[in-house]
């Protein structure tokens, strides 16, 4: 492994045990076993490193998540959408000092304007990822690209970002997957009928 992967290895390592604001430089060289001139070698400076470690860290859920809404081919696109939201609701627990890391990273991407874009290019491939997904889901030939695609995408989106941030805030008063599935087909059920 090379420092580049060594480094996104320590970091993702500290931002579970510590937090964003709680890592110095020095705390990275430690753990990864490289020198202080490859972080700005690699990635131009701590806060990139950080946020590049979060982004791969959300790839990842974001390929567990895919790869559990789309294992059923008979569920509907709407079935999908909430299956992504309830299995994204479950997952808090084990993410949670990541998704604290990602909100001190939000907070200092405001100021930024390198790292806000580095969060926003995020949102673009992350929003194409699910474009992608809902493209299949609909089934009607539509591409990846298509507004509609792209719209459901960044709803799904910001429904796990807003449950995530709720969960955050207020876990007692997050609703529960199966609530949610409840809520979801009652409301489904109501405007069908």
């Amino acid at each position: 492994m090379g420092h580049r992967e060594e480094l996104l290895a320590a970091a993702r390592t500290l931002l579970e045990e510590r937090g964003y604001a709680h890592i110095t430089a020095r705390d990275l060289v430690a753990q990864s076993g490289t020198n202080l001139a490859s972080i700005g070698y690699h990635f131009g400076s701590k806060a990139e490193l950080l946020n590049a470690a979060i982004e791969a860290a959300f790839d990842d859920w974001a390929g567990q998540l895919a790869d559990f809404v789309m294992s059923d081919p008979a569920a509907t696109p709407l079935q999908r959408a909430g299956a992504t939201w309830v299995a994204s609701l479950e997952s808090l627990p084990d993410r949670a000092n990541l998704l604290q890391s990602y909100i001190e990273a939000l907070a200092q991407a405001m100021r930024v304007p390198r790292l806000r874009e580095q969060i926003a290019a995020h949102y673009r491939r992350a929003r194409a990822m699910v474009a992608e997904l809902v493209a299949r889901s609909l089934g009607d030939g539509a591409a990846a690209d298509d507004k509609r695609c792209l719209a459901v995408a960044a709803l799904v989106i910001a429904a796990c970002d807003g449950l995530a941030m709720q969960w955050m805030l207020d876990p007692d008063g997050t609703p529960t997957g199966e609530h949610l599935t409840e809520g979801l087909q009652a409301v489904l059920a109501a405007s069908l009928g």
